[in-house]
């Protein structure tokens, strides 16, 4: 018999514990500073060379790259290697579900991956390591090699579109899992956060783990406040350990 599917929705809160901030909490990116946001927004973007400037700068100076995976994503991989059927669908861009041992097609990045670059004409990919050696040798904002065209991060901006076949196959998995396990997400950003309603409405076991309230804590059967890093080691060993009844 096949076991019942585990769907895990990571936010941003899953890797304070590795050092990447996170940005709608108390002391989160855009509270601190609202005019980071511009960087992130594809209209001012392409607009704007001295955003994109300052955006590349930001790029630079960010700790994404060289995080390493915490606890938590650790757990997460481990259930996985335990032969139980998990994917994961994260808020994140940092890649450290795959670094962790999460296998790439377990893994639904719906806002991008900060790890790659992608050319806004030609649609050319490459690593975000060699955009960035480009930016450390004096390339203010380094243009696309393959076309010209302007260089972005292969993440999904403020106000473009997610990609409509990985959020397709995310509500597919939140459709089919059994237990639905929140973390680290505020679930305030659409449409990531109504996949949480897309489970509970098929009967999945819903467990939200987050340290401030959520606008889908009253359809948990579960809601946990405590640290990411301990809590979810501790639950998913639970999981392992009980099944998924």
């Amino acid at each position: 018999m096949n076991k019942p599917l585990v769907a895990v929705l990571s936010g941003a809160g899953i890797s304070t514990d590795s050092g990447i901030p996170d940005y709608r909490g108390p002391n989160g990116l855009w509270r601190r500073d609202p005019e980071a946001e511009k960087l992130v927004t594809y209209e001012y973007y392409m607009a704007d060379p001295e955003i994109r400037r300052r955006s590349w700068q930001m790029r630079s100076k960010n700790r994404t790259l060289m995080a390493e995976p915490n606890a938590a994503h650790r757990a997460v991989a481990e259930l996985e290697r335990s032969g139980t059927p998990v994917r994961v669908i994260t808020q994140n861009v940092d890649g450290l579900h795959q670094l962790a041992g999460m296998p790439d097609r377990k893994v639904l990045e719906l806002h991008g991956s900060a790890r790659s670059v992608v050319c806004t004409r030609c649609h050319a990919r490459g690593p975000m390591e060699d955009a960035l050696a480009r930016v450390d040798a004096g390339e203010e904002d380094p243009a696309c090699l393959a076309c010209g065209g302007i260089l972005k991060s292969a993440t999904v901006m403020f106000g473009e579109r997610l990609d409509p076949l990985v959020l397709g196959q995310a509500v597919a998995i939140s459709k089919a899992c059994t237990l639905f396990i929140a973390v680290g997400s505020s679930l305030q950003v659409q449409p990531a956060a109504g996949l949480v309603g897309v489970a509970a409405d098929h009967g999945a076991h819903l467990i939200v783990v987050n340290a401030e309230p959520t606008p889908y804590d009253e359809l948990a059967h579960e809601v946990i406040r405590e640290p990411i890093g301990t809590v979810l080691p501790e639950l998913l060993h639970t999981v392992r350990g009980a099944g998924t009844d």
